[in-house]
């Protein structure tokens, strides 16, 4: 059976990791620009330590990234080459709007991606668009603070309205917003949030969600009267939360963890916010102030089909000393029956089939996994070839997962982007060295190397896994 012919093939990036230029064209500076490489990373992207222009003491990454500002015919070529049939992009809000809230767009911003979208067209290549992948304007953060302002709604859905008129023949797909809960993890980087001392960070965070979640509505809502055509997906960071054993205080953890998880995204496809996070919140004190009619938004105005990055599940431990593991900006109990990846992920192919059975299990919608992949150290040769079977072997075992939940347990996916088709940036550590790509960027962790582009050996592996749509994997 397999998966079906409409099934999409592809990859994914994010315009603040891979395209550069952040300077060029009108552009303005947005928060994810202003994030380095280094020890303040992690400060700056959880709002810690406010960082809202760029220094001369830090290193940051997103100014170049690996050029695709300039390389973007070339890159999307060898993602034509490679059988794309969807290729998952964002769009870089101060290109559009370098403050964020201007009168008029910037034309040359819009021309940017309008050339993008044609050379998608021209190799058979459907974009899907993200609006907001981690990118809030330093001009909005500056004036009102990102996303704990309300006006922020007003200022996305202008966003959107330029994208969906101007791009209305070349885009039908569309994410609302990156990873949504991030938000409570890395709320700068997430919402554009910093924190002042004595603040009631969890309650500001909480907020600022709700915010975006009325924006998400309201873009969804925005993009099917513009086009009915358009289909409109929400986002989040996925991967089951498994208990550290089957003690029962361990599961009830676990759950906790999963409804954490799950929060922001029971809104956006249910419509309502759930009463397990209704009633927590409200006795926390940090249930998000509401206005008249932001229920009757969210309820009229569920997003069409759910994305979710998958890299690792997750495990949990109510009590004790366990090891820890990495993860995507999660850290939890050390799972003893995986392996790990050079970074500390846990590598778990059968928690991708496992997440997908929950997430449709618990909204029945279509789902689209938009990120998978596995960073690690690339040795190249002389001619920038590397031999990655480490790739290759995690790749394929996380497909045939996703298979056997198409095949075996009837989940309605409509396709795969594997993060990343190219070396870029990671948003986590800023780090250039920790490479997912099938295509080799020659650039180093000092920011030398001469930005060739070269096919790795999982570059012709996932062309034949296109091509076969799926059956092929060795």
């Amino acid at each position: 059976m397999g998966f079906p012919k409409s099934f999409l093939w592809g990859g994914a990036t994010a315009a603040n990791q891979c395209e550069g230029g952040i300077f060029e064209d009108g552009r303005g500076l947005a928060n994810v620009d202003v994030c380095p490489s280094g020890v303040d990373r992690s400060a700056v992207i959880t709002g810690q330590m406010e960082m809202l222009s760029i220094d001369g003491e830090h290193k940051y990454p997103a100014a170049e990234a690996i050029d695709m500002y300039h390389h973007f015919r070339e890159d999307i070529s060898l993602f034509g080459e490679m059988g794309f049939q969807v290729y998952r992009m964002s769009i870089a809000w101060t290109r559009i709007f370098p403050e964020g809230d201007e009168d008029t767009p910037n034309e040359a911003g819009l021309a940017f991606y309008e050339e993008v979208f044609r050379e998608c067209r021209k190799h058979g290549i459907e974009p899907l668009v993200t609006i907001s992948h981690f990118d809030c304007p330093v001009g909005l953060i500056k004036k009102y603070g990102g996303w704990r302002s309300r006006r922020m709604i007003e200022d996305y859905l202008k966003l959107c309205r330029v994208l969906f008129t101007r791009y209305r023949d070349y885009v039908r797909y569309w994410l609302t917003f990156n990873e949504i809960n991030m938000i409570l993890h890395a709320p700068f980087m997430g919402a554009g949030l910093c924190f002042a001392p004595g603040e009631d960070e969890e309650q500001i965070k909480y907020q600022a969600a709700h915010h975006e979640l009325v924006a998400s509505a309201l873009a969804t809502k925005m993009a099917h009267e513009i086009n009915p055509e358009n289909k409109v997906g929400c986002m989040f960071a996925a991967g089951s939360a498994y208990p550290y054993s089957c003690k029962p205080e361990d599961v009830w953890e676990a759950l906790l963890t999963d409804q954490e998880n799950y929060f922001f995204v029971d809104v956006q496809a249910r419509g309502y916010y759930p009463s397990y996070a209704v009633k927590r919140l409200k006795k926390r004190q940090v249930y998000p102030a509401m206005e008249p009619g932001d229920e009757d938004i969210l309820r009229e105005y569920p997003v069409d089909f759910i994305s979710f990055s998958y890299y690792n599940s997750r495990c949990i431990a109510a009590a004790g000393s366990q090891e820890e593991a990495e993860g995507n900006l999660f850290k939890s109990a050390k799972n003893p029956y995986l392996e790990f990846s050079q970074w500390g992920w846990p590598i778990d192919p059968l928690g991708l089939r496992i997440t997908l059975n929950q997430v449709y299990d618990r909204y029945q919608k279509p789902l689209f996994i938009v990120e998978n992949g596995l960073g690690a150290k690339d040795e190249p040769d002389e001619n920038g070839y590397v031999e990655d079977d480490y790739r290759i072997r995690y790749l394929r075992s996380h497909i045939r997962a996703m298979k056997a939940a198409v095949e075996e347990d009837g989940i309605d996916l409509m396709g795969y982007t594997a993060w990343a088709p190219i070396d870029l940036i990671s948003a986590g550590t800023g780090e250039m060295k920790k490479r997912y790509g099938f295509i080799y960027v020659d650039k180093n962790e000092d920011g030398t190397g001469s930005l060739r582009r070269s096919r790795k050996k999982s570059f012709a592996w996932y062309k034949q896994v296109i091509a076969s749509n799926g059956e092929c994997l060795e």
